[in-house]
């Protein structure tokens, strides 16, 4: 970076600029994955689109990398990079509720707490993540899962109704259903691809308290427990949502002395129907397999959405697999048991998610967000605090991933759960949806400035 460059970005933006040397800046660079180690030339915390706008013209006229920093927690590290610019809106976490409309206004800085404290206190919420530190921006762009909600309300992208996006012309336009509506499908699925999100506007349901919380089982009883649950949530009614897993118990109150440290199978079911009916919900769980520990009880939705924060903090070793999955046969149950039981530690863990209902109601192709015809979401979540580590564990999530993406009739998976050495299947991820959101691209970012994430590839019509 050339002294003219660096004064003209100092005298054009109004948030922090912070370069190697400063005080704050191996703090500013880090992102949620430890494993990521990148020295970028800069990094501007921008404070309102002004500054958004300045930053993505000045890296183009620097001829630098920009990396585009929301949530900051996609695994791969693309929130930062080595040598260009990173341009993070944590300062732009402004969020405004509509309670008559039922919509909010939510900055492109914004993570999930800033979203469920907000809408919360007027009864209202929208499915998403449930770690509370994750990027409401990056998360709906790439699609957005909620395990608690999706059968119930859709992906948070299907909640989407419009985004104020700075593309790579330094414009900042709107995408909406009646603006842009190419750009608008395209940012229902398509990742980061097409701009910088600085606000989104989305729609909130009626969602208060839930009856919810972690449910821990004998091991010895995952197959069945597995069955269980592919058979029995999938005809629930769709106010139950939850999901399956494989964990190492935690040294929790709730659960006996004894067993910390055990591998158990677990569900974290959320009930967010008709009180009356939670306790024949959860018995009917708790039936279906011997029941260790659990803590399960009527509570405000944000309290079940930050309940694993604490066990996932910044800073930990992070390496993931994912599929979607069309079904769950008998032969994929026994491999996810045989891996599944061997699970490394108390952060690691094996999560299935349900791909069904409200999801299912979406057109295929209405969305950029491919494979809703799956029935599952399968994470293979390596997280583990040591570096020194980082062999033996990555190992098993890649030989667990070989052992069960066989069954999954796919061959592409979620986007927001990729690891690094997954771009080579950024064509198989976005599935039928690929050719249109190259078209797309072409139009609105023909030089693929932005690049740093799950890349579509630029296409020209002649």
């Amino acid at each position: 970076m050339t002294p003219a460059i660096a004064e003209r970005i100092e005298s054009h933006v109004r948030g922090e600029v912070i370069a190697p040397g400063a005080e704050a800046y191996d703090e500013a660079r880090a992102v949620y994955n430890g494993m990521i180690d990148r020295r970028p030339e800069l990094i501007v915390r921008a404070r309102d689109e002004a500054d958004v706008v300045a930053t993505v013209e000045l890296a183009q006229d620097a001829h630098m990398d920009l990396a585009v920093r929301g949530g900051a927690h996609g695994v791969p590290g693309y929130g930062t990079c080595d040598g260009g610019i990173v341009l993070d809106l944590s300062m732009i976490r402004n969020v405004h509720v509509d309670p008559a409309t039922r919509t909010a206004r939510v900055g492109g800085g914004a993570v999930l707490a800033d979203l469920d404290h907000a809408t919360h206190a007027f009864g209202l919420a929208t499915p998403a993540g449930f770690i509370s530190s994750t990027g409401v921006a990056g998360l709906t762009l790439g699609g957005g899962i909620g395990p608690y909600l999706s059968r119930r309300f859709g992906l948070t992208c299907d909640n989407l109704l419009s985004a104020q996006v700075v593309v790579a012309d330094g414009q900042l336009v709107t995408a909406s259903e009646e603006e842009n509506p190419d750009l608008f499908w395209a940012l229902r699925g398509g990742g980061g691809n097409f701009g910088v999100v600085t606000e989104m506007e989305l729609r909130l349901h009626e969602v208060d308290q839930v009856v919810g919380g972690p449910m821990f089982f004998e091991l010895h009883a995952a197959d069945e427990l597995m069955r269980f649950f592919r058979d029995y949530f999938r005809q629930a009614p769709r106010e139950l949502g939850g999901y399956f897993g494989f964990h190492v118990a935690p040294p929790l109150p709730f659960i006996p002395e004894s067993r910390h440290g055990e591998t158990l199978c677990a569900l974290v079911p959320c009930w967010s129907g008709d009180p009356e009916r939670a306790e024949e919900i959860l018995d009917t769980i708790r039936d279906a397999a011997p029941v260790v520990a659990e803590h399960v009880g009527t509570m405000p939705y944000p309290v079940l959405q930050t309940a694993f924060d604490e066990l996932l903090p910044a800073g930990l070793q992070h390496y993931w697999k994912a599929d979607f999955v069309r079904d769950l046969p008998d032969q994929a149950i026994g491999v996810h048991v045989e891996h599944g039981a061997q699970v490394p530690c108390v952060t690691s863990a094996v999560h299935l998610y349900l791909m069904d209902g409200a999801v299912h109601d979406v057109a295929p192709d209405a969305t950029a967000f491919a494979h809703r015809d799956a029935d599952f979401v399968v994470n293979i979540a390596g997280i583990w605090p040591d570096p020194a580590d980082n062999a033996a564990n990555t190992a098993w999530v890649r030989d667990y991933y070989q052992a069960v993406h066989p069954f999954s009739g796919f061959e592409g998976g979620y986007t927001n759960f990729m690891a690094a050495d997954d771009e080579s299947r950024v064509r198989e991820n976005y599935g039928e949806s690929y050719a249109r959101l190259a078209e797309i691209k072409g139009r609105w970012d023909p030089d693929n400035v932005f690049h740093l994430n799950q890349n579509v590839k630029p296409t020209t019509s002649a």
